[in-house]
């Protein structure tokens, strides 16, 4: 499984219509999400930053099932204009990636 995580910037006057709009993420964009697969997916919030974390067998694929996907099509059409480049984000990056330094597996 893999453990993901990548940063979104929400324009400074959308943070209240963001926030919103994910206390009623759809039912069918959820159920295709575990049908792709992901097993936990979080997403924090500090003012404009956005910190996204996920669990996933195959991250590639998923990206893959998720440009096909019409459900995902319409809420990422819903969510584009709700967004602002991350500051930092490399030439051709759509997601700014982060790179995992360090993971402490529980007990559990």
């Amino acid at each position: 499984m893999e453990r993901i995580a990548f940063q979104l910037r929400i324009k400074a006057d959308k943070v209240e219509e963001y926030d919103e709009e994910h206390r009623h993420v759809w039912p069918e964009l959820l159920r295709e999400l575990e049908s792709f697969g992901v097993s936990e997916y979080s997403i924090f919030r500090r003012d404009q930053q956005l910190f996204l974390y996920m669990h996933v067998p195959d991250f590639q694929k998923l990206t893959s099932q998720l440009a096909a996907s019409d459900v995902n099509r319409r809420w990422q059409e819903k969510m584009a204009p709700l967004f602002e480049p991350v500051p930092g984000l490399r030439p051709g990056e759509t997601l700014a990636m982060m790179s995992e330094v360090f993971f402490m597996k529980g007990r559990s």
